[in-house]
């Protein structure tokens, strides 16, 4: 056996024991991993530094060293999001529907884990904790692979977490991480069928699409995002201008950002000379066509570039947003339906008209009227943290928290009844 099958064998094993837990063990347990991690922060820290170190070694830019980066404020933020997860009902044993049939018998229709989930993601150490804990309250071992980049850091709490686990009287191996950051170990934890349930990606385009393509385990697709703030014509445009500001610059590198604002022609002129000037507090750089590159008359600097058609549809995860005009809510509908990529699009218009119109015909995860993106995150759902925002349509959609990582089982009982 390879290393990852014994890693795969022992989840298996450890799933089965958290499978019957009681929500009292597993809060507990959670409980256990956010005092171990406040009181092992120093741990966590100084692996990260090395991560740090590196990474600026490397060459990696600085919003992508964003996401990479731990300090107090983040810990006592991760350590925060368990304690919210441990106040959510445990969805394991929901009885989601009953049936008497005629015959007699009782059919239960009960909220069961899914097993053992693999996780695949890059430089986020904070997923390392999201993923392990919500995995650990739905009843679920997890294993995780992360990118190389933050590797000691995932190894140092992982490590923290293991040995909370053990206090709390469960399976040490209900949260493990991948040793080797290779793309082999990748390519082997998606095949790994016999002893993984379901696979989630979360991380960049490259990323999801290699999972999707090549895995033969289960997916649960995870999705980059390309995401739309469309500024009506009916649209408060100081609202507009600062709801844009926050989902382009409060974090840019995440999947939840705007990535490019859609402008009714009949406002674009004055909708940027208000836009603009706040975009530049950020150094945000601008990819306008040729109407709001006009639009921005003198105000237009080296930081505004004529877009190109590439610039659309892309997620940049930086300081960068692409600018497109249109002629009403139905070519921005077009717009997003051909560019976007199903996560988070929003509308701002004081026209409840226009603003059912878009939410309705939108095909995205979450659509917003009048809020910035970047709510799209399960702790801001309240749903705790999320394990990832899923775009696809089947079992689950947007923010996953605990019960979109549940499935279901039949309990049938009878009395002697035979078919």
């Amino acid at each position: 056996m390879t290393a990852l099958e014994i890693q795969g064998e022992a989840a298996v094993k450890a799933s089965r024991a958290l499978a019957i837990a009681s929500t009292e063990t597993k809060d507990a347990a959670l409980k256990a991993i956010a005092e171990a991690i406040s009181l092992n922060r120093s741990k966590w820290l100084e692996a990260n530094a090395i991560d740090i170190k590196n990474a600026k070694e490397n060459g990696m830019r600085e919003s992508l060293i964003d996401r990479l980066l731990l300090n107090d404020k983040r810990v006592d933020d991760i350590v925060k999001s368990i304690g919210e997860i441990i106040v959510l009902k445990d969805p394991i044993g929901e009885v989601i529907e009953t049936i008497t049939r005629p015959n007699g018998l009782h059919i239960e229709k009960r909220r069961v884990p899914l097993g053992v989930i693999g996780i695949i993601y890059e430089a986020r150490p904070n997923v390392t904790v999201d993923a392990a804990v919500l995995t650990l309250k739905s009843g679920n071992a997890t294993i995780l692979r992360g990118g190389k980049e933050a590797f000691n850091s995932n190894r140092a709490v992982v490590e923290i977490m293991q040995e909370a686990l053990a206090s709390a009287g469960l399976p040490r191996e209900c949260i493990s991480l991948v040793q080797d950051t290779s793309r082999d170990s990748a390519t082997e934890l998606m095949n790994l069928t016999e002893y993984v349930d379901v696979l989630i990606p979360r991380g960049g385009k490259g990323l999801i699409k290699s999972v999707v393509e090549n895995a033969k385990v289960p997916v649960i697709r995870t999705g980059d995002g390309v995401c739309h703030v469309y500024i009506d014509k009916d649209a408060d445009l100081e609202m507009g201008a600062k709801i844009l500001f926050n989902a382009k610059t409060s974090r840019p590198s995440v999947c939840n950002a705007a990535e490019c604002a859609i402008v009714h022609k009949d406002v674009a002129a004055d909708f940027m000379k208000i836009a603009y000037p706040m975009l530049k507090e950020k150094d945000v750089a601008l990819r306008c066509d040729e109407e709001s590159l006009s639009g921005l008359g003198s105000l237009a600097d080296d930081k505004v570039t004529e877009a190109t058609p590439e610039d659309y549809g892309f997620e940049f995860g930086d300081y960068i947003l692409a600018v497109k005009t249109v002629s009403g809510v139905d070519e921005a509908i077009d717009f997003i339906t051909e560019h976007g990529t199903q996560h988070s699009e929003a509308i701002v218009t004081e026209n409840a008209e226009t603003a059912a119109k878009f939410l309705n015909a939108v095909d995205a995860a979450a659509v917003y009227w009048n809020a910035s993106t970047r709510f799209t995150d399960g702790g801001e759902f309240g749903l705790g943290a999320e394990i990832g925002i899923a775009t696809q349509k089947m079992h689950a959609r947007g923010p996953m928290g605990l019960k979109e990582l549940t499935s279901y089982k039949y309990v049938v009982t009878g009395k002697g009844q035979v078919r």
